[in-house]
Order: C-alpha cells, then sequence, then structure tokens
C-alpha cells in the first residue's frame, strides 16, 4: 500500500470551529495524519490551552480567537494565516451554531446571527483563501461540515436547515468552478452526532429515543467518525472526488418507511 496517499504529512489546514465537538476531532486527526493545523475558535483561553497540549505531543499548531459571524473577520483570519505559514492546502469550514424554534418565531437577529455563523462565514472564508489555495503545491481542498439537516426534513429549525443545504450547493459549484484551479470542494452531512451542540437534544429521553428509532444503526455518531470522512476527502487517496457530499448518519438518509 502507497501510504502517501493515507497521509496529510506536510499540508497545512485551517479548522475553524476548531476546540469543540467535531471541529476539536477533526484537528487531532489532521494532527495525527501529519498536518499542521491553524485553528480559529471564538474561546481564546480553551485555544491557548488545547494548542499548548497539541505543542507539548510535538504537532505543529496555530490559532486565533475570532467570532467568524462577524463581518470582515474571515478577512483577518486569512491574512494571519499568511503572516503565519504563507502557504495553505485545506480548509474545513466547520463552525456552526443553531437556534431551535418554530419558523414564525425567529427574529431577524436570529435570522441573521445562524445565516452568518453558518453560510456567510464558509463563503467568506473560502472566497478569502481561494488565492492560497489555488497555489497549493498539494492541490487545495475545501470540506464544509454541514448536515443531513440540508438533505431532508429534521427538527432542527428551518434556519439551521437553510443554511445547511446553501453549503452543499456552494460545495457542488465551487467544485465544479475551481477544478481547473486544481482546488477540490467536498461536504460532509452528520445526523446527530455526540457533542455539545447537540447535548440540549440528546440529554432529553424522549427526544433521544425518537432519533435512535429513525437511526437504523441505534446509536449517535462520535466526532471521530466524522472527522474521519473529513480527513479521507482532504487527502491524497480522496484525489478525483470533488463536489461530492458524505452523509455520516448511521444509515438515516437510506432508511425509507
Amino acid at each position: 500500500m502507497n501510504q502517501t496517499l493515507w497521509s496529510l504529512s506536510g499540508q497545512r489546514a485551517l479548522v475553524t470551529g476548531g476546540t469543540k465537538g467535531i471541529g476539536e476531532a477533526i484537528v487531532r486527526q489532521f494532527l495525527d495524519l501529519g498536518a499542521s493545523v491553524f485553528i480559529v475558535a471564538r474561546d481564546n483561553e480553551l485555544l491557548q490551552r488545547q494548542i499548548n497540549d497539541y505543542r507539548q505531543q510535538g504537532h505543529t499548531v496555530e490559532g486565533i480567537a475570532a467570532d467568524v459571524s462577524q463581518p470582515g473577520v474571515a478577512a483577518q483570519i486569512i491574512e494571519s494565516v499568511k503572516t503565519t505559514w504563507s502557504k495553505l492546502d485545506i480548509l474545513v469550514n466547520n463552525a456552526g451554531s443553531n437556534i431551535r424554534k418554530p419558523t414564525a418565531e425567529y427574529s431577524p437577529a436570529e435570522y441573521d446571527y445562524v445565516l452568518n455563523t453558518n453560510l456567510r462565514s464558509a463563503y467568506e472564508l473560502s472566497q478569502a483563501a481561494y488565492p492560497m489555495l489555488k497555489d497549493s503545491e498539494a492541490g487545495g481542498k475545501i470540506v464544509f461540515v454541514s448536515s443531513v439537516s440540508g438533505l431532508t426534513h429534521t427538527s432542527s429549525g428551518s434556519l439551521y436547515g437553510m443554511t445547511k443545504a446553501a453549503m452543499l450547493q456552494l460545495t457542488r459549484n465551487l467544485a465544479v468552478e475551481w477544478a481547473s484551479d486544481g482546488i477540490r470542494v467536498n461536504a460532509v452531512a452528520p445526523w446527530y452526532i455526540n457533542t455539545p451542540l447537540a447535548a440540549p437534544v440528546l440529554t432529553n429521553p424522549e427526544k433521544l429515543g425518537g432519533i435512535l428509532e429513525r437511526t437504523p444503526m441505534n446509536r449517535i455518531g462520535e466526532p471521530a467518525e466524522v472527522a474521519s470522512a473529513v480527513s479521507f476527502l482532504t487527502m491524497p487517496a480522496s484525489g478525483y472526488i470533488t463536489g461530492q457530499v458524505i452523509a455520516v448518519d448511521g444509515g438515516l438518509l437510506a432508511w425509507g418507511y
């Protein structure tokens, strides 16, 4: 087996929302696979603590505390990456949030918050990172962390589903538009994963029971299982894959009646 196909050695990755849940699992796997990682997260104290831990383990890690939902932050993040490394091979748009409520009850401020956090940040970061990804000697890779809520109705709310569906169409558009620039663009679409974002739902016995009832594998997914799909989509082994969505859902979407 050609081990270089299944390695990220020498590659530089930017991961948003990289200190908790799926983002943290992606960072850990990337580091274990030999990549250097630039982490973006809002909680500076947690970010610095994790960076120090990774460095003590011998990994190359940088980071910046930033709220990607705020205007102009994407450009600042990419400028920081340029100053630190001058090169970038991988962008993982993972940062996301949600407000669960009936559609008729959303306020304009809540609408802006969910769209800015989940969608606009991913769009603007991809746009700002484009020149660096185009210049990547290894070939640029973008992975969007979407959701099955972007593929079918779930109880997560219309705003969340709308943003996650838009991410999937953005994945397809960029995959085609930027293919000639050597940039591959893919997405993962998780179902309920054992993360802090999902905790309010998963700690409700009634809701948890309903989720498991609709999941053929009859369990909640783990962050590392999503991270493995993301890692694969950034490796040389997936070099002919672009514009695709991998559902990490325990069989949810495959199960009809």
